[in-house]
């Protein structure tokens, strides 16, 4: 029934003409009776839908495109009720997202990660083609990632890294020797 509940109150609150959501009322009821579901009950749900809809309006001289602040919490524990309290009273409405999707419960399982020494987190250095400085850097992510955003950060000109800096600034020779 939730699924008939949202087509309605989204088909009852989309600014449709009247031609338009007769078209639409005739496809919930289709729906419906695909999956026998009675008329009758819908009807009702319809009306008071409609009710409520037409008690919670906003007044007339409240602005209909006023813009409203969310705050989107990963529901995962009752601490996130708590904090999320703090702001029941502000103007930040709440909203909360699940982390266990649909998409990432198909994605197939991790398989085991390789074994190269490439993929590990680790202590690594480069070192410039021209003058033979190196730079020590420690990552916790592969050094084939790592590695590739030293070079990213050369290519766009972006002094991000000390040895992206380096390059940059003494206009020296960079790559893999």
């Amino acid at each position: 029934m939730a699924a008939y509940n949202f087509l309605i109150r989204r088909m009852l609150t989309l600014p449709l003409n009247a031609e338009q959501q007769r078209i639409e009322w005739k496809q919930i009821l289709h729906i419906a009776h695909s999956n026998s579901i009675p008329i009758n009950m819908l009807t009702r749900l319809k009306l008071r839908i409609q009710r409520n809809i037409s008690q919670t309006k906003p007044p007339i001289h409240t602005p209909l495109n006023q813009h409203t602040k969310w705050a989107t919490f990963t529901f995962s524990s009752p601490q996130i009720r708590k904090i999320t309290n703090i702001f029941k009273h502000t103007g930040i409405k709440i909203a909360f997202k699940c982390d266990n999707t649909i998409s990432q419960l198909s994605k197939p399982a991790s398989r085991t990660p390789p074994t190269t020494p490439y993929v590990r987190p680790s202590i690594y250095s480069l070192s410039c083609l021209t003058c033979n400085k190196e730079y020590v850097g420690q990552t916790r992510r592969s050094l084939e990632l790592r590695y590739k955003e030293h070079i990213r950060y050369i290519k766009y000109n972006n002094p991000q890294s000390a040895y992206a800096l380096h390059i940059l600034n003494n206009r020296h020779e960079y790559g893999k020797p």
